[in-house]
């Protein structure tokens, strides 16, 4: 089992396979650096959409040779983002990747029906593997950036996703805890109804290859002392792989505090594309930036 973003990576390597990823409005330093780490290492070739003399200025700042990325010069983040979606369309880039455009502009790229690259009926959701120091291995948190309410059928497209990308690292029947501020199911939290449905799911084999169970909170989830302290009886048992959470104004806030405050770093894509499609935050670190591009290749 892969228990670390770096052991991510050395899987990665030894795959032995380049894959070309376009970056849509990409001249900040933090993708520059993920990105040239990533053609040095070896898995990459890089196309990088954006102003051209931007890009040339951040690259000659970082001490990093142009000359390794194809350039395409574009004129606002929105050209950029089309480009970049067109491009994997195309089948001339296995990936897209996110640079300092907004996550709204660049979704919209990502989501039009006629020239985006959502699979027909299927639900864009986020997945991301955390690796904190506090806990004994990654984390799977869904979704942090895209669905900000999401419906049951959502929430059950998501644990799938999220299920997918565990088995990837290693996680044959991964651990999965339906986040709530208590276990204690309650009319006044709609989630509850939802999760009660998806844990009978879960038992009748409609959700495959998972151990499901919610509403639980994060102690309960991520800490056995909570489950002796407590005497919570729950399957997850305090060693969850994956948290499912009801928003994304509880989700988003959780990974960018474990981010700032719990020296955190993350791999995460978006699911339900055709290629796979890499969102980040504009202020996420270099290491975080490159471990996504590994988990790109990892799973495209």
């Amino acid at each position: 089992m892969i228990r670390t973003l770096g052991q991510m990576e050395e899987k990665v390597l030894a795959l032995k396979k380049k894959h070309r990823i376009a970056v849509a409005w990409a001249q900040d330093p933090n993708t520059i650096g993920a990105i040239h780490k990533a053609v040095k290492r070896g898995f990459i070739e890089a196309i990088l959409i954006g102003k051209l003399s931007e890009i040339r200025k951040t690259c000659k700042a970082e001490g990093i040779d142009d000359k390794i990325f194809t350039l395409v010069e574009s004129d606002n983040e929105i050209q950029a983002s089309s480009e970049a979606v067109r491009l994997a369309k195309a089948g001339d880039a296995d990936i897209v990747m996110k640079g300092l455009v907004g996550t709204d502009k660049f979704l919209k790229a990502i989501m039009d029906k006629e020239k985006g690259l959502m699979i027909p009926n299927a639900v864009i959701s986020y997945v991301c593997a955390l690796e904190i120091p506090a806990y004994h291995k990654l984390l799977f948190i869904t979704d942090p950036a895209v669905i900000p309410f999401p419906d049951l059928d959502q929430k059950v497209a998501m644990a799938r996703y999220a299920i997918e990308m565990a088995q990837k690292f290693g996680v044959k029947k991964p651990k999965i805890a339906l986040i709530g501020a208590s276990e204690k199911m309650s009319r006044h939290f709609e989630n509850s109804v939802d999760y009660s449905i998806m844990c009978k799911m879960a038992d009748r084999n409609q959700i495959k290859n998972c151990v499901m169970d919610g509403p639980l909170d994060i102690f309960l989830a991520c800490d056995k002392k909570s489950i002796e302290i407590k005497g919570v009886e729950t399957p997850v048992n305090g060693d969850a792989d994956i948290l499912l959470f009801p928003s994304l104004e509880s989700s988003n806030p959780f990974y960018k505090g474990l981010m700032l405050f719990a020296n955190g770093e993350l791999a995460g894509l978006i699911r339900g594309t055709e290629k796979p499609v890499i969102v980040m935050s504009r202020s996420e670190s270099e290491m975080s930036k490159y471990f996504c591009i590994a988990l790109s290749c990892l799973m495209a």
